[in-house]
């Protein structure tokens, strides 16, 4: 365990052996997350860069700029796509016009891709100087807005996978609209939400299943091929898994939002579920997403599956 302790903060690191109790070559990740706030945490556990507010969804960009969805406020009472240099000075920012903005991707066209939830939910490829170059109507229910979509992403193929929470259900639509694929989650636990949504290079889809506490990945005709549950995992740490990542190696790291308190906020497991990674504080923070930048210090190749 390392601990660091800056003014009004300490940061705890677990790895594995706390959980497993068995020895292991040390793992280290530096990592971007959202939350309650947007943040850079490295290796060692030293926040980098913070950016204020609540934030859904985020990424990394080359050259060193964070693109973020930022959760509605005073200032964006739809929430926001912007994009902040390290000096936290905004150079893009599209405003949401409905009630929130959920998901925010760059594209490799150029585009910005996000999602807008409100009574109209629509998912929209806007261009740098703001303009909507691309919208798809989402099929949602619009009773709660706040439950209607979640990490949207878009596809090698053209297609956009969605997340859609309170229908419970996962959904492949192409540019027209038209629904071309989609997944029920489980009826059982309860509340088994789908939020973050990863089509993986075997062609499966990986699927956080938020209250519902566990993880799926699914094949193309939607047969569970694989599950975590905290039966998997000693000390039971998932608890309302939001994000998640794919890792190249394979394995995949899970961001436990529902923990506000003290304890684990991020968890890396091999296919065979064994736990290679954790990342804990004792702050009242919950990480929404994470993007994993580099493991032992070597920065990941490609895109980020998450």
């Amino acid at each position: 365990m390392f601990v660091n302790r800056q003014p009004g903060f300490r940061f705890l690191l677990f790895l594995c052996p706390l959980l497993s109790g068995q020895a292991a070559p040390e793992v280290t990740h530096s990592f971007l997350a959202t939350g309650s706030e947007t943040a850079i945490i490295d290796a060692a556990g030293q926040t980098l860069w913070t950016y204020p507010g609540g934030s859904r969804d985020a990424w990394a960009l080359p050259g060193g700029n964070v693109l973020i969805a930022l959760s509605k406020s005073k200032e964006f009472p739809g929430g926001a796509v912007v994009e902040v240099t390290r000096e936290k000075k905004r150079v893009f920012v599209f405003p949401g016009t409905q009630s929130e903005v959920n998901t925010v991707q760059p594209l490799e066209n150029g585009r910005i891709l996000l999602t807008e939830a409100g009574n109209h939910p629509r998912l929209l490829e806007v261009t740098r100087d703001g303009k909507i170059a691309v919208e798809v109507p989402l099929q949602a229910q619009t009773q709660n807005h706040h439950l209607q979509s979640r990490m949207a992403r878009k596809l090698a193929n053209g297609n956009y996978l969605v997340p859609q929470l309170l229908d419970r259900v996962v959904r492949e639509y192409a540019p027209d609209g038209k629904i071309v694929w989609e997944v029920k989650t489980p009826d059982v636990p309860k509340e088994s939400w789908p939020f973050t949504a990863v089509r993986v290079p075997s062609g499966h889809t990986l699927i956080t299943c938020t209250h519902g506490a566990h993880v799926i990945e699914v094949d193309a005709a939607g047969k569970i091929v694989w599950q975590l549950v905290n039966a998997d995992l000693p000390g039971a740490p998932l608890k309302d898994p939001c994000g998640a990542q794919r890792l190249p190696n394979g394995n995949t790291v899970i961001a436990t939002y529902g923990n506000h308190g003290p304890g684990i906020k991020l968890i890396e497991v091999t296919p065979a579920k064994e736990v290679v990674w954790t990342y804990a504080n004792d702050r009242k923070q919950s990480l929404h997403t994470v993007e994993i930048l580099d493991t032992n210090g070597v920065a990941l190749a490609g895109p980020a599956m998450k």
